[in-house]
C-alpha cells in the first residue's frame, strides 16, 4: 500500500527570509518553557544564522533583479541569491544542471549584479 502526497503549493524562499521565519518560531518556543526545540529545528536555525548574509528585503530585490535576465528563472535566481557566487566558476556551477551554458559576458553581468548586494 502506497500513500501519495499531493503538492498543493510551492513557494521559494531565500535563506534570509527563512531566517526571519525561523526567528519567529524560535521566539515562540523560547516563550513556552515546556516546548523544546527539536533537533531538526535547532539545526535549521543554526544553518540560517550562519549563511544568511542579506536582509530579507535586499534578498528579494536581488531575486527580482536576477529574474530580469533572460536565462535566469525563479529557481535559479533564488539559488544565486542564497549562494552569492563571487567568481565565474562559482556562477557557472549554479548553471551546471541547466541545458544551456552562459557566455562569459552573461556570467560577468550576473556577477556585477550580485556584487552590488554582497
Amino acid at each position: 500500500m502506497t500513500i501519495f502526497k499531493e503538492k498543493l503549493e510551492e513557494e521559494y524562499l531565500t535563506v534570509s527570509e527563512a531566517k526571519e521565519l525561523l526567528a519567529d518560531v524560535e521566539a515562540d518556543r523560547a516563550d513556552d518553557e515546556e516546548r523544546e526545540m527539536r533537533y531538526e529545528l535547532a539545526r535549521a536555525v543554526e544553518h540560517v544564522n550562519r549563511f544568511a548574509v542579506l536582509d530579507p528585503e535586499e534578498s528579494l530585490d536581488l531575486v527580482e533583479e536576477l529574474q530580469s535576465f533572460e536565462k535566469v528563472d525563479e529557481k535559479t535566481a533564488y539559488k544565486i541569491t542564497d549562494l552569492l557566487p563571487q567568481s565565474r566558476d562559482e556562477m557557472r556551477a549554479v548553471f551546471a544542471q541547466e541545458r544551456y551554458s552562459l557566455s562569459t559576458e552573461e556570467v560577468d553581468e550576473l556577477l556585477d549584479v550580485v556584487a552590488k548586494y554582497a
